[in-house]
């Protein structure tokens, strides 16, 4: 993988990425999809497209800073849509795009998991911090 110059992006479709590699610009993607939120937003929207306020209480515990921060950040990622509608006040709705629907399986398998051991890993811990 030459990671030496900006490429365009039909260079980066012919690049073989390499997430292990520390240079690799995969690892900034895998940061924001696993980042704090992104699971939880991606999540809700895979649901249905939903406002600002619905997605926050959706979500739960996120401030409207970080999550206005974290859905520009998966509208510049192509994972989220933000549609406008001139009405007054304007109304906005947020979705997954395509691509980010592609996203809410493996979110959803890592949510699956993450429910079916909880259990087990506060225990886990507890034995630890016994210890």
């Amino acid at each position: 993988m030459t990671l030496t110059a900006p490429a365009g992006a039909a260079d980066l479709a012919a690049q073989d990425f390499d997430i292990m590699s520390p240079r690799c610009p995969s690892r900034t993607v895998l940061r924001h999809v696993v980042d704090r939120w992104t699971p939880l937003i991606v999540t809700a929207l895979a649901e249905a497209p939903l406002r600002f306020g619905r997605l926050r209480e959706r979500v739960g515990g996120v401030t409207p800073k970080v999550l206005a921060e974290t859905l520009r950040s998966l509208e510049r990622d192509g994972l989220v849509l933000r549609t406008v509608t001139p009405t007054s006040p304007p109304r906005v709705d947020y979705e997954l795009t395509g691509l980010g629907a592609t996203l809410a399986g493996p979110i959803q398998t890592l949510r699956e998991w993450a429910e079916d051991h909880a259990d087990t890993v506060l225990a886990a811990r507890e034995r630890y911090d016994a210890a």
